[in-house]
């Protein structure tokens, strides 16, 4: 008798504290038979899936195909290249040098060489004669670091990088600026390197980031007489409204001789621009070989 005094007690406390679905307050659905509620839950979850796809996995699409020779490549373009560090490891250049990208040959190498002003990549040096003895346009590029001043990074890079010529105008690749910096002390900073390279090679260096980043902290006039290697992916054109050198389109490209992904890039020109675009004369040459 005490049990079921003590169990009808707890369904009446149970039915108190039960609160109502907010579905039940509208008449019509309570009426609509199981077969209708789960056909509304299978166009939830089709929408759902359209809604992933469109927004996530469509701009980024490329990373679930196979790229070498996909038709998605950007179209209308001729001079096609790659950008390499360490992370590629060890390259196969005979094979790297037969690599083909929508029918054409891969023409230019940008290596990275040095970052910050102490760190120069274990694999710049044997890249960097690599790409010239394969037959390749080739380029060095410094990695940008907050966390040493850019005058000793320029002298950084100056020691370590000798450009001959034929080779691509240096390259600066910036992508973070400290947050407690103004816009204005680091377009400072970013300019007392590309002065001191410049001064160096009588080229302008060639500026590398990402378009909003450009666009964001790289936005004064000045900047738009560098040269512009821009990266931007997973899109079928270049957004960018300004003038632009070089294209990097994605981090994910295959090719024969390096295994994992590497970035691929294009030119925006012809390789007869492309060969002008290069530092001319025997001057940077001769300086390195005999000194001033």
């Amino acid at each position: 008798m005490t049990t079921r005094q003590n169990r009808t007690k707890r369904s009446s406390r149970s039915r108190r504290n039960h609160k109502p679905s907010p579905w039940s307050k509208i008449p019509w659905l309570r009426r609509l038979p199981r077969w209708a509620w789960w056909i509304g839950g299978l166009i939830v979850v089709i929408l759902y899936v359209w809604a992933f796809y469109y927004f996530f996995v469509g701009p980024t699409g490329f990373r679930w195909r196979a790229l070498y020779g996909d038709t998605k490549y950007p179209e209308g373009f001729e001079i096609h290249g790659i950008d390499i560090s360490h992370y590629q490891g060890e390259i196969d250049w005979e094979e790297l040098s037969n690599a083909m990208i929508m029918d054409y040959p891969l023409r230019f190498v940008i290596v990275k060489s040095t970052e910050g002003s102490t760190r120069l990549d274990k694999r710049f040096r044997d890249n960097f004669a690599n790409a010239r003895e394969y037959g390749f346009i080739r380029g060095a590029y410094h990695f940008w670091s907050n966390k040493s001043s850019a005058r000793t990074q320029a002298y950084y890079f100056l020691d370590k990088v000798h450009l001959t010529e034929g080779d691509l105008p240096p390259i600066l690749d910036i992508e973070h600026k400290r947050k407690e910096q103004s816009v204005e002390d680091f377009q400072q900073d970013v300019l007392t390197w590309l002065h001191i390279v410049e001064d160096r090679y009588h080229v302008k260096p060639i500026i590398y980031t990402y378009h909003k980043f450009k666009e964001t902290y790289l936005n004064a006039p000045v900047f738009d007489d560098y040269p512009y290697w821009i990266a931007h992916y997973y899109v079928e054109k270049v957004e960018y409204k300004g003038a632009w050198r070089f294209w990097q389109y994605t981090d994910a490209g295959k090719l024969p001789g390096i295994k994992g992904y590497v970035d691929l890039n294009v030119y925006n020109g012809s390789y007869y621009d492309l060969r002008n675009f290069c530092i001319q004369g025997k001057e940077e040459r001769d300086y390195f070989l005999y000194g001033e």
